[in-house]
């Protein structure tokens, strides 16, 4: 009777630990409509601030070249003080970092880098001597890489 009586309980708790087992791997994971929520928010808080984010992002690479565009000019007037003249456009901005062969009175390098910076978007600054508006013109094609653009960036000297 003994026996009977153990393998009932024995029967019971093994029953009870299979249903406890079954809850638990029922309540480990996520349902699909949970997830399919989760990825809907996360969509939301991306769609709205990111927009916000590359707005940021794509202003301050059009301040950095504004800042760039200035540092270039007191440079080039730097060169005016020493040589006289600005550079030509053929000896271009690279007059700035390396002597050229017309100018005996260089005391540069008038820049603090090792070469010409380029802009924040990887192109080359432009450069025209005499400007439009001034003696020189220095300038960005902006993001699209390409002269004319709507994007682009211009600084013009003062003149001396």
């Amino acid at each position: 009777m003994e026996r009977k009586g153990l393998e009932r309980s024995a029967k019971a708790t093994r029953r009870r630990a299979q249903l406890m087992h079954a809850r638990r791997r029922r309540r480990a994971g996520f349902t699909l409509v949970e997830m399919l929520v989760v990825l809907a928010i996360i969509g939301l808080i991306v769609g709205l601030v990111g927009p916000r984010v590359l707005n940021y992002l794509s202003e301050s690479k059009v301040k950095t070249a504004q800042i760039q565009m200035e540092n270039i000019g007191s440079a080039l007037d730097l060169f005016y003080i020493d040589a006289g003249r600005y550079p030509t456009t053929e000896e271009g901005l690279g007059a700035l970092v390396q002597r050229p062969a017309s100018v005996s009175s260089w005391s540069g390098p008038y820049l603090k880098s090792t070469g010409v910076p380029r802009d924040p978007w990887g192109h080359a600054y432009l450069y025209r001597a005499p400007g439009r508006d001034g003696p020189y013109d220095v300038g960005s094609n902006g993001p699209e890489g390409r002269e004319g653009s709507a994007s682009a960036i211009s600084r013009s000297g003062l003149g001396k």
